[in-house]
C-alpha cells in the first residue's frame, strides 16, 4: 500500500491535539531539538497542532557541536520558544563519579550517559513549564534497538514510532520542511560515525525488510532480526511481579 504522506500528517497533527486535550490541554509541548528529521518533524507538528506558542524546543550539545546551527535554524524557522543548555559539565562530572568510585566503564556505558542526562533536562523543563516531553525516535531505530532506554527512548507521547524513517522524511515534505532538516544525516555525536555506519546497514534496507520482509542480503537479515530480538525490553512494559493473596 502507498504511503500517503499528507493524511497522515494532518491525521499526526489530530492524533496530538487530542493527546493534549486528555492530557493536558494547557500543556506544553518540550521537544529536544538536533536538528535532524525526527526532532525537526516532531516540533514542527506539534507547532502546528498546538500553535507555536505552546512549544518549547530545548537544544542540549555537548560541548562544542559542529551542527548545532541546524537546531538553531529549526526553531527560528518554527517560531518556538526554546533554551540552549549545554550538558558537557553534566556528563563529564557523573563519569567522574562513577570512575572514581572504580567502576570499570565499557563504551556502551559511556555513550548511554548523556542520552540520559538529556532526558533529565527535558523533565526538567517539561515540570518547569507545564510540559509534556515528545519521543522523537521511529521505527526504524526502535526495531534495532537504536535508542537508550530511559534516554530518548522516553517520554510522554511518540508522534513517530510508527513511522519508518522513509516515512518520517515524507512527512517532513508534506509539513514543507527544508530539505537540509529532512536530510541531516543521523550520528550519535559521539563515535564520529553515522548511525547507519554503525548499524552496518542503511535505513533503506531496514525499512524495506520492516515493510515488505524482504532483505536481499542474508547477513543483514540475520543482524536485524537478532538486533530486534535483542532490543525489545525497549519496546516493552517493565515485567513485573504479579502478587496474587490467599
Amino acid at each position: 500500500m502507498m504511503f500517503n504522506a499528507e493524511k497522515t500528517k494532518n491525521d499526526l497533527i489530530e492524533w496530538i491535539r487530542g493527546y493534549f486535550e486528555k492530557n493536558g490541554h494547557d500543556c506544553r509541548a518540550v521537544a529536544g531539538i538536533s536538528g535532524g528529521k525526527d526532532s525537526s518533524v516532531t516540533a514542527a507538528l506539534c507547532a502546528q497542532a498546538l500553535g507555536s506558542q505552546r512549544v518549547t524546543g530545548v537544544l542540549m550539545p555537548m560541548g562544542d557541536q559542529h551542527d548545532i546551527n541546524y537546531s538553531e535554524e529549526l526553531v527560528s524557522l518554527l517560531g518556538i520558544k526554546h533554551y540552549t543548555f549545554n550538558i558537557k559539565n553534566s556528563v563529564d562530572d557523573v563519569l567522574s563519579v562513577l570512575k572514581g568510585g572504580g567502576l570499570s566503564l565499557n563504551r556502551q556505558a559511556v555513550i548511554n550517559i548523556p542520552a540520559r542526562i538529556r532526558m533529565t533536562v527535558l523533565y526538567a523543563v517539561s515540570a518547569a513549564e507545564n510540559g509534556r516531553v515528545a519521543n522523537t525516535c521511529n521505527l526504524s531505530e526502535d526495531w534495532v534497538g537504536y535508542s537508550t532506554k530511559y534516554g530518548d527512548a522516553a517520554g510522554d507521547f511518540s508522534p513517530l514510532s510508527r513511522l519508518t524513517v522513509t516515512e518520517v522524511k515524507a512527512i517532513g515534505e508534506a509539513l514543507n520542511l527544508p530539505r537540509k532538516f529532512i536530510e541531516k544525516t543521523p550520528e550519535d555525536g559521539l563515535s564520529g560515525l553515522t548511525d547507519e555506519e554503525n548499524l552496518g546497514f542503511s535505513y533503506d534496507v531496514l525499512d524495506k525488510y520492516i515493510r515488505e520482509g524482504s532483505c536481499e542480503d542474508a547477513s543483514v537479515k540475520e543482524k536485524i532480526d537478532r538486533l530486534h530480538k535483542m532490543n525489545l525490553h525497549k519496546l516493552q512494559l517493565m515485567p513485573c511481579f504479579e502478587y496474587h493473596a490467599l
